[in-house]
């Protein structure tokens, strides 16, 4: 992957209510949702969404077909799979990734003493 192609991908998923549609679209896996439920279920204005959608769409991480008089989009799981890919290559492709669990913060550590 093109280094310009993951920042467009990057940059789409950068806004709050676009990481939405985007983790609902996955979640629904691959019969997607009509643009109506996906604004129903997260509460965007319909315009907000289309726009939404439309940044979506040209970086490539959602797909639409029509079905009938309704058009559903979907994630794309192979433009996804491969922005994680490039990723994972380009940041941690020298061995400086490590699945090694990090210690655990302040937090968490307050909140599993008083479990």
């Amino acid at each position: 992957m093109e280094t310009k192609l993951a920042t467009e991908r990057l940059g789409a998923l950068a806004q709050d209510s676009r990481l939405a549609v985007f983790r609902r679209l996955i979640r629904r896996g691959p019969q997607g949702m009509a643009p109506g439920e996906i604004a129903e279920a997260l509460s965007i204005p319909a315009p907000t969404l289309s726009f939404h959608l439309a940044q979506l769409s040209r970086a490539g991480l959602v797909t639409s077909r029509r079905e009938g008089r309704s058009i559903l989009y979907a994630a794309d799981y192979a433009a996804m799979q491969e922005l994680v890919a490039f990723l994972y290559e380009n940041c941690c492709g020298e061995g400086s990734c490590s699945p090694v669990a990090a210690e655990p913060t302040a937090a968490q550590r307050k909140t599993r003493r008083t479990r």
